[in-house]
This record gives structure tokens, C-alpha cells and sequence, in this order.
């Protein structure tokens, strides 16, 4: 491809509106261009990586036994119905009606749509294990889309789903599909972490992320160096701080904290730190009012508190209800003597006394005794994991905090949507059963963005070789040279010939616009032609991921490429 035919838009400035490197990158480098909020269009170089992407993941379901299939993007709202999901997706549904007035949606993924193929045309566990995938582009209405493709409202992904008649079956495919998501990682260049995580809205409680890391990433998780625990924020637990301030608890005592309403506020007042204090949150639960005690020093983590109530629907109460319940302003809410279901925090339990509010204006109390003074309904882990706590598989080692990009998502299903929507199978008795099932996801367009993030410097991109646009681009110095062009066009075919991708900066530049625009594109290889080398019958070679330049023979230019890729 020749540079000045190529459509390849680059930007020398930091686009303002772009916060993260591969947002600004895609950008500066031509791969993207926004065509409305959280909707981009890949320019020819973009679609080029996307597309390495697809071929890499297509081949690693393949070689699970996974079938491509391609199913519709406009699903009829009656699907998400029976599976009560019309709801619980929300406001992020893309919803539409056709001329007669029929609801559908914009499949943010497709669950219901590959559940209603299997029940269909799957009868017998005879027909089963089945695993079926589709690479396609998926709608959600991200509140806040950013950070380019990285939460889009519209992008490419990978989904899988797969069907079982036992137990044992779905083990083996959603192993299956962890390592093909490991290889998928290696083979792109990328490092990653298998992570226990929360299924969110897709259902399913044991599931797991791969996450690459990346300090601009949404993604937070924790890591233990002595055993290999892993979990995202949303899933990790701890045994707390290695070392915890303890309030005695020898006698409850009423104190005046006139205007003290915060955690920052009332350990000053107190002058103690802020893990002596205990936060009391009030929250409604199926028409229950439930209190939370979490430690004053950590955030109540909502993921887990809908968990431990197995209510999705759980919400705070309005500065009203909390009023109308402690008689109280917030600020002021305590357990003892509170008209509420009681849920502590698990770390609660190495607490000897607490400092809590008193249910009353500008006071709290002190020395508070849980199991004396209040007692729990049940205590849960539902506290945020600070970064030092110990680790609660082993006990031993302290949890990392690591950001990354989330790029894939597996989980074990089990009956979820096959028992809500009655798709079932006669087992070896003859007897109906639902599907056991799985399902697979892989953020296609968010990988390339995932690359960026993990693989980038001051000048710009630096692709992995499994990535990269073109293996090489050919740089000539001077187009008014007859040797240069003659040196120029001949390496090209040759490069082609041997069945590399190349690019040709044929623009009639100086030198360095051109060399900063073959480093802000990151192809790891630039063969540039100066008439100085040539009249030695020589080329240089710049190698992008090592930042070094060889000097090598003209007719070794090929070979050179080739052994570099072999390597």
C-alpha cells in the first residue's frame, strides 16, 4: 500500500477531548473518527487491526469446536421478557418500535436469541454438548460513553454460548474456553489476569475476567503475590488490615458531636482514626429496611450487598426515610436500638468496641459492643478490599491493587435463561431438562484499544507483532533520487512478494515528518532508504519495539523482515 493513496489521517496534536493513550492514539494515529458520542468508525489502518483481532479469535474457538454462527441484531422485546431481563437491563437497552408498534431492542448480547435456536432444534442430550459463537457488533446506551472504543455504545465482540447436558460437560468447555482466552492473550501480546469476578446483568455466579493491565484501565483488582488469588473489586475479599486500631467497648457512652455529619468529620472530633468508626447506611430491600455496618475507613461494596439479599432492586433511602426511620438527619444513624435488619460487615466481627451514630441529632456513641449492644441479623462480606489487607485465600500474603482493561468475561450459566424460557432436552431417562449452559464474551474492538494501552511511548504506538497493521513500512529519503526510487519500488515488490504487508511512504516529505509518523503508527519495522547507504549497497533498519537501528545490506532487507517476524 502506498502512503499517499492510503487513507491514513493523522493527527500531531493531542485531541482535547480524549482522556486515556489509546483513546488519543486512535485518534492521532488514523485508526478512528467519532461519528457521534460513543460511536466511531474504523478507518481503513483501524479495521486493519481489528481485523487481526477477529482472525486470531475465530481461529482459537474454532479449534475448541465452537461453531460460527451469525445471529440477528434486532431482537423482539418478548425474549427479554421471559427472562425478566427487559427490566433488568435498563435504561442501557437500546429500545426501538416498528410501524405496528412492537418493542425490540438493539441485542446488547444474545442469551435469549441463541436459547431460543437450542430450544428449537436441540430435543435430545444425544445433540449435546453444543457450542455456538458469532463475531458482531453489539449496541448498549452507556450513560457516560468514553475513552474511545474502550466503552463505546456500539462495538465488536466475540460471543459464545454453549449447551449441556450435565454438570461435568459444562466444566470441561468453560476450561476449554479459558484456555483458548489465555492463548487468544499470548498470541496478541499481551498480559493478562484470569480473575474471579461478578456476573452483573448476564446472570451466572461463577464466572471469571481476563484482564490486561493497563494503569489507565477501568477495570481494579487485587492480586495476592504469595498464592495467586485474583478477583476484580466487585468480587474480592479479604481478612482486613494486617493491623486494626481497636475502640474499647468497656462502657457504652451518649457524646454531643454537634455539626460532626461525616467519617472525616467525626474521627477528627474524636481524634481517633477512622477504623474505629462504624458507618450505619440505610437501604430498602423488598419492603424491608436494612441497616449496614461497614468500617468507617472502607465503602460499602452495593454488588455484594445485593448478593447477600438476593435483591437486585436494593436502593439508599431517601434523606427523608432515613429521617423518618432514626429520627435523625443523615450523618446520625446507628444500630443500637435502630427498628431495622441488621447486616454487619464480616470484618466487624474482629471489632471489640465502635464508635456509631445515636439515632439522634449531633450525637454519636462511643464504646459500642456488637453482640452487647445491637445484634446482627448476619454478618456478610460487603466491604470494599483496601489494597495491604490480608489475603483470605492463604492468609498469608497482602492483596495488590492493579488496574487493567477487562477484554473477556466467561461464566457458568447453569439453568438461568434455558429453565426462565423453557428450553429443555429429554435426557437418557426420557425425562424433560432444561439446558445446563455457558456462555463466553471477548471484547473484540476493546482489545485493540486494550493494545494500545499495555503497548505505547511518548511518540506513539507500539504494535505487538501478532497486531500490527503492516510488518514494515519503506521509507525513502529522497524521491528525486533515481536510485532511491529504483531501491524504493524494488524492495516494496520484494516485501509483497514474500507475503508481507507493507506500507510505502511515497509522500514527498523531509525525512523527519515521515519518521514520526512511522512511530506515532508503531509498525515494528521501518527499512529506510538514504542515498548515503545505498552507494554502499546498504538499508537501514529500525526496529520499533527495541528502539535500535541495524545497518544491513539492501539485499538482505527481505530476509531481515522475515527472520524478525520467525523470531
Amino acid at each position: 500500500m502506498r502512503w499517499s493513496k492510503y487513507y491514513l489521517p493523522t493527527y500531531k496534536e493531542v485531541p482535547k477531548d480524549a482522556e486515556i493513550p489509546s483513546h488519543q492514539l486512535m485518534l492521532r494515529a488514523g485508526m478512528i473518527r467519532m461519528l457521534t458520542s460513543g460511536v466511531y468508525s474504523f478507518l481503513p489502518m483501524g479495521y486493519r487491526v481489528l481485523r487481526r483481532v477477529e482472525t486470531i479469535v475465530r481461529e482459537e474457538m474454532d479449534r475448541t469446536g465452537a461453531q460460527e454462527v451469525q445471529m440477528p441484531v434486532l431482537h423482539p422485546a418478548e425474549l427479554y421478557e421471559e427472562t425478566g431481563r427487559l427490566k433488568n437491563f435498563g435504561e442501557i437497552l437500546f429500545q426501538l418500535k416498528d410501524r405496528r408498534a412492537r418493542l425490540f431492542a438493539l441485542g446488547p448480547t444474545h442469551e435469549e436469541v441463541v436459547t431460543d435456536i437450542a430450544r428449537a432444534e436441540i430435543k435430545s442430550y444425544r445433540q449435546l454438548p453444543q457450542t455456538l459463537y458469532q463475531i458482531q457488533t453489539k449496541f448498549r446506551d452507556e450513560f457516560r460513553p468514553r475513552f474511545g472504543v474502550m466503552r463505546a455504545r456500539e462495538f465488536m465482540m466475540k460471543d459464545a454460548y454453549s449447551f449441556h447436558a450435565s454438570d461435568e460437560s459444562l466444566h470441561d468447555t468453560y476450561a476449554a474456553m479459558a484456555g483458548a482466552y489465555r492463548r487468544i492473550l499470548e498470541r496478541l501480546g499481551l498480559e493478562g489476569v484470569q480473575v474471579q469476578a461478578e456476573s452483573g446483568a448476564i446472570g451466572g455466579d461463577i464466572n471469571e475476567e481476563f484482564i490486561v493491565l493497563a494503569d489507565a484501565g477501568e477495570s481494579v483488582m487485587f492480586r495476592c503475590a504469595s498464592c495467586g488469588y485474583a478477583a476484580n473489586d466487585e468480587r474480592a475479599v479479604s481478612l482486613g488490615p494486617a493491623m486494626l486500631e481497636k475502640e474499647l467497648s468497656a462502657k457504652m457512652e451518649n457524646v454531643a458531636t454537634p455539626g460532626q455529619h461525616t467519617v472525616d468529620e467525626v474521627s477528627a472530633f474524636f481524634k481517633v482514626s477512622k477504623q474505629r468508626l462504624v458507618k450505619t447506611l440505610l437501604y430498602k430491600s423488598k419492603w424491608r429496611d436494612i441497616a449496614v455496618l461497614v468500617p468507617g475507613d472502607r465503602e460499602l461494596n452495593e454488588v455484594k450487598l445485593a448478593k447477600a439479599l438476593d435483591d437486585p432492586d436494593v436502593r439508599p433511602m431517601t434523606p427523608e426515610e432515613v429521617e423518618a426511620l432514626t429520627g435523625a438527619p443523615v450523618g446520625f444513624a446507628g444500630p443500637v436500638g435502630l427498628k431495622a435488619i441488621i447486616i454487619a460487615d464480616e470484618l466487624m466481627n474482629a471489632y471489640d468496641g465502635m464508635i456509631v451514630g445515636a439515632n439522634a441529632a449531633d450525637a454519636h456513641l462511643r464504646g459500642v459492643k456488637m453482640g452487647r449492644d445491637f445484634k446482627p441479623e448476619r454478618t456478610a462480606p460487603l466491604s470494599t478490599v483496601v489494597a495491604g489487607d490480608r489475603c483470605a485465600s492463604c492468609g498469608k500474603g497482602e492483596l495488590q491493587l492493579q488496574r487493567g482493561v477487562e477484554i473477556g468475561h466467561i461464566f457458568k450459566l447453569d439453568v438461568k435463561y434455558s429453565k426462565a424460557m423453557r428450553a429443555t432436552f429429554l435426557d437418557q431417562e426420557g425425562q424433560e431438562q432444561p439446558f445446563i449452559m455457558g456462555c463466553y464474551g471477548f471484547g473484540v474492538s476493546r482489545a485493540v484499544a486494550a493494545a494500545i494501552e499495555q503497548h505505547y511511548d511518548e511518540r506513539g504506538i507500539r504494535w505487538p507483532k501478532a497486531l500490527t497493521p503492516f510488518h514494515a513500512v519503506v521509507t525513502p529519503l529522497n524521491l528525486n533520487d533515481e536510485s532511491t526510487v529504483g531501491a524504493m519500488e524494488r524492495v516494496y515488490a520484494e516485501l509483497k512478494a514474500a507475503g508481507f504487508d507493507v506500507l510505502l511512504d511515497d509522500r514527498d516529505l523531509r525525512p523527519g515528518p515521515k519518521f514520526k509518523d512511522a512511530e506515532l503508527i508503531g509498525v515494528p519495522m521501518r527499512v529506510t532508504l538514504g542515498e548515503r547507504n545505498l552507494k554502499d549497497g546498504n538499508c537501514e533498519i529500525f526496529y520499533r519495539l527495541d528502539d535500535r537501528t541495524d545497518v544491513v545490506p539492501l539485499a538482505d532487507a527481505v530476509a531481515s523482515v522475515r527472520r524478525y517476524y520467525e523470531a
